[in-house]
């Protein structure tokens, strides 16, 4: 039996409004902050590395404890909404996963979204605030203008979300409550891609709705998107990630520059310190800084990579940051050797 939307009767189920129980994450030592030859600051949290096939390589922390990828599941979200009929290739579709910098090419290519739709900047839903990028964001204000929903980073996501609604013939005002037609066909792509059962959902920063899945799927679903075929949904999304990594993140920014420096890497950060990161061989990492320290998430996927079999000396610009004293540098952030691979 299926449902108008074509799904299985099982499928398009409602998410359950109930969330999981909470249980604090056994989070352990993932990189140190150091200065003058002492550890000062310790950041935890827990990571997993997958390989072709889709099996464990290595593993550290809770990677199976239920959590929120927040922006880090863009690209599944992506998906999904190609599925649903999503047109879009290239640029337009790269910043449909975007947490961009808020530039005029991310606020422009936001507005022609919409206007495939027939629509303007108010039909969106997501929260107004100031462009992501720190140096867009003084640009902003310079300018004269404050907060609006296009300047927001997560608006290429809302603005293709509404033109999947339109082309769907689904209601636009509510797209964003978890049992709209959309929301729901998002819900089962998380599912399909991690593998697993959506554990709860709330609200993202933006306003979407946030489906909770633990690392290890979110690994999984990263290596589906690398590794698909070019004429699926997957492989749609995991082109435009490649071709057009400064529109999925912004000029200088860490993830422009690791999949600029690593080709064929997909890579996508989220807030609370997530980040996911796959090759095209299928090797997939996740990682989550318990603290949510957004300054250990790049040492530590540059560790992990390094597992994967990138050469580290292409990651060597990512694997640390200096430390600051006076001026010179006097330590540095890393990850602990527990992470880098074993000596051949």
């Amino acid at each position: 039996m299926t449902t108008p939307l074509g799904l299985s009767a099982d499928t398009a189920r409602h998410i359950p409004a109930e969330p999981p129980a909470v249980r604090e994450p056994r989070h352990v030592p993932l990189a140190h902050l150091v200065r003058g030859g002492i550890v000062e600051g310790v950041h935890h949290g827990s990571a997993v590395v997958l390989g072709p096939g889709g099996h464990t390589v290595f593993a550290t922390g809770d990677t199976e404890v239920a959590f929120y990828p927040r922006s880090a599941l863009k690209p599944v979200q992506a998906v999904a909404l190609v599925r649903a009929g999503l047109p879009l290739e290239g640029a337009e579709l790269a910043l449909t996963a975007a947490s961009h910098s808020g530039d005029e090419r991310h606020q422009s290519g936001a507005r022609r979204i919409l206007e495939r739709a027939g629509l303007t900047g108010d039909a969106l839903r997501n929260v107004p605030d100031l462009p992501y990028g720190a140096a867009e964001r003084e640009a902003w204000l310079r300018a004269g203008h404050g907060p609006t929903r296009l300047a927001q980073n997560c608006s290429g996501k809302h603005a293709a979300m509404l033109l999947t609604a339109r082309l769907n013939d689904w209601p636009l005002e509510d797209y964003l409550d978890p049992a709209h037609p959309l929301q729901r066909l998002i819900a089962d792509t998380v599912e399909d891609l991690t593998g697993q059962r959506v554990a709860g959902v709330t609200a993202d920063g933006c306003g979407a709705p946030l489906f909770s899945v633990s690392l290890h799927g979110l690994a999984r679903a990263a290596a589906r998107i690398a590794t698909a075929a070019p004429d699926t949904p997957e492989g749609r999304v995991a082109a435009a990630l490649r071709a057009h990594p400064e529109m999925l993140s912004g000029t200088g920014r860490d993830v422009a520059r690791l999949m600029t420096a690593v080709p064929g890497l997909i890579a996508k950060d989220g807030f609370e310190g997530v980040q996911l990161a796959a090759l095209p061989d299928g090797h997939a990492v996740a990682v989550k800084i318990s603290d949510g320290a957004d300054r250990a998430r790049m040492p530590v996927t540059a560790a992990l990579l390094a597992r994967c079999g990138v050469d580290p000396a292409v990651l060597t610009g990512f694997a640390t940051a200096p430390v600051i004293g006076g001026g010179a540098t006097v330590g540095r952030l890393c990850a602990v050797d527990a992470l880098t691979p074993p000596a051949v």
